[in-house]
Order: C-alpha cells, then structure tokens, then sequence
C-alpha cells in the first residue's frame, strides 16, 4: 500500500470519528475552522481538476495533438 492510500485513509478513519463525535454531543472541530479547511480543500482540489483535465503542460497538448490526429477529441 502507498503513502498516499494510506494517508487518504487515516483522514477518512478521522473525518469518522470527528462526525461521530458531533453526532454525540461533542465539538470537537470548531465550526469556523471547518468552513475554512471545507473552503481552502475546495479550491485546491478545483484548482487541481482544472489543471489535470485541460491540455496546459508540453505533454497535454502532445496528447491532444495526438488525439486530434485519430479523430478521437
């Protein structure tokens, strides 16, 4: 297993017991502090889809070229 699975699961492990936690009673992230975390995650990830789903590097606009050629874009 990766780092990168294994990272992606611990956070899943504690977004469970964060929701958990709530669900009982207890707060223990507090409300402004998650919107901001919800908010800045957010942008990175739009940011981060929007580069991986456009041809902007050398190797995408080889790739676009290529599926252009065939008729596949």
């Amino acid at each position: 297993m990766d780092k990168a699975s294994i990272s992606r699961y611990i956070l899943l492990v504690i977004a469970v017991i964060n929701s958990v936690l709530n669900l009982v009673g207890y707060q223990t992230i507090d409300e402004g502090l998650a919107n901001n975390i919800v908010a800045v995650v957010s942008g990175l990830f739009i940011l981060y889809c929007g580069w991986k789903n456009n041809y902007l590097t050398s190797k995408g606009k080889a790739q676009k070229e290529l599926l252009q050629q065939n008729d596949l874009h």
